[in-house]
């Protein structure tokens, strides 16, 4: 995928042909870098799979992932050197059987998605942050995945089995019409394409959101607390779908990303403050923990402790925040985040 991805950036800079209101080879080169960055993922998710039996069926499921990634990019780039359109076409009978290949394609990639996601549900021996960091990213992902389907619906004044194109991916507008740079993205109608992307990528930005906790952990010591780390995970998670599920209502009502109305505007502001609120008050459990806990220290040290030992009592304050904070946990001390040998 890298290499179609160099392949497709050097099309961009010699090819000046564009279809359906873009540069020809923009779309094959949005699609490489997604599909490597996708792969690159599930196969990170996929060492951490036990030994045996889960960690075959995962590796297995990774290369239909892998196999139908590649199948999709080899028609995207056969049509772009044809100069017709890959996604939607029905205008002859190779473009219809080339489309009918492709969705063939997103469904085997989308179930062996799942047999991924399964997998990790059932697996024990991750960091609970981290585990739900993956199991909820790729949950996200499987949903991003299917707002595809909806693409494939006739658009108005389009029919099954009469028009050339069938499908697309703007609301309230055609395809081809002003788009935003970059992206492509239309900016007079509702694109689907928007939540399709944000929810994929959950794949990759929830499990960075536990890798930026993890960082921070020594310095702010309200977050070495593993029930704390989980608890902001799941947070960023609910936020992260609630996100996704606005976009996605956006998209359907035809209404551009950049042109919210007071609806939209209200049900964001909604999601901030409840995600905002919701940190603090894991944050803010965490910190009333530790002071209650470094009183209890305080006292023994008054009592008699040696001030040689502070550095083991800071062990010991530490261990009983994190039971403290963990009260509605198992109880259990986490394993350490490491793949599976």
């Amino acid at each position: 995928m890298a290499v179609l991805a160099v392949i497709c950036a050097g099309g961009l800079l010699v090819d000046d042909r564009g279809l359906v209101g873009s540069p020809i080879w923009f779309k094959p080169f949005k699609f490489a870098v997604s599909f490597l960055a996708y792969g690159l993922s599930l196969a990170w998710m996929v060492s951490f799979l036990p030994s045996g039996r889960a960690r075959r069926v995962g590796w297995w499921a990774g290369t239909f992932v892998a196999a139908a990634s590649v199948v999709e990019m080899v028609i995207i780039v056969g049509q772009v050197v044809r100069g017709r359109r890959s996604h939607f076409n029905h205008q002859t009978p190779l473009d219809d059987a080339l489309f009918g290949v492709m969705a063939d394609a997103v469904v085997v990639l989308w179930l062996a998605t799942l047999t991924i996601a399964v997998l990790l549900l059932r697996t024990r021996n991750l960091d609970r942050a981290a585990a739900s960091a993956m199991r909820s990213g790729i949950t996200l992902a499987l949903t991003g995945a299917a707002v595809g389907f909806l693409m494939v619906r006739p658009a108005p004044g389009q029919e099954s089995g009469e028009s050339g194109v069938v499908g697309a991916h703007s609301v309230g507008v055609p395809d081809g019409g002003p788009s935003m740079p970059l992206t492509g993205w239309a900016t007079t109608g509702g694109d689907l394409r928007i939540p399709h992307f944000f929810g994929m990528h959950a794949l990759q930005l929830l499990p960075l959101v536990v890798m930026a906790l993890l960082a921070l952990a020594p310095r702010l010591s309200r977050l070495r607390a593993p029930r704390v780390r989980l608890r902001l995970v799941r947070i960023a998670a609910a936020a992260y779908a609630g996100v996704f599920a606005l976009l996605l209502w956006q998209a359907l009502r035809g209404q551009p990303l950049l042109r919210p109305d007071g609806a939209t505007l209200a049900l964001a502001g909604l999601i901030a403050v409840a995600t905002a609120a919701a940190a603090w008050a894991a944050l803010r459990t965490t910190h009333a923990a530790h002071k209650e806990v470094d009183q209890e220290v305080d006292q023994g040290v008054d009592q008699g402790v040696d001030q040689e030992d502070d550095e083991e009592v800071d062990k010991e304050v530490d261990k009983e925040v994190d039971k403290e904070v963990d009260k509605e946990g198992d109880g259990e001390v986490d394993e350490e985040w490491e793949p599976v040998a």
